[in-house]
């Protein structure tokens, strides 16, 4: 599903939600939006429609997004922290709206979690050295079966399936 066709499934109350945020940084939309724009663009490339499934390419998807996010905001933020709590924010509400299953919801704020802090320590890396660290970590990436499980993989990325 695209971006634009996620948002109009939202309900109301998960819309003004999205637009409460948004409203609190509105500098921070385009880049947001350039930024989950770019993660499909790139991921489509590697992984074609594979990332759509809760598989390695997945977990990369996850990452990227966030350290895009959080790359672009801190373009106009210049504070790395700053640009970490609302890409928490934005991608923390997207899962919590988004309603999967429980183990994919905790995989993909597992994931986002690790690319916000890949992020954090390696800030000055530009697009080409990202993609090329978290395709590095997502053949690495560890399967996992249960939410307990993924805890103890706490620097890694996360997979369920090897679709």
């Amino acid at each position: 599903m695209n971006l634009w066709a996620r948002i109009r499934s939202l309900s109301i109350g998960q819309l003004w939600q999205l637009s409460v945020l948004f409203l609190k940084h509105p500098l921070y939309i385009f880049p947001t939006l350039r930024a989950t724009k770019r993660t499909f663009e790139i991921c489509q490339n590697l992984y074609g429609d594979t990332h759509h499934k809760s598989n390695r390419a997945n977990s990369f998807r996850h990452a990227l997004w966030n350290i895009l996010i959080c790359q672009k905001t801190f373009k106009i933020s210049k504070n790395e922290q700053k640009a970490v709590v609302f890409t928490q924010k934005v991608t923390d509400l997207y899962e919590k709206v988004t309603q999967n299953e429980v183990l994919d919801e905790a995989m993909d704020l597992h994931n986002n979690e690790i690319g916000r802090r890949q992020f954090l320590k390696n800030f000055t890396q530009n697009e080409a050295e990202t993609v090329d660290l978290l395709k590095k970590m997502a053949k690495n990436a560890q399967k996992v079966s249960t939410v307990t499980e993924m805890k103890k993989f706490r620097d890694k990325l996360v997979f369920i399936s090897k679709e």
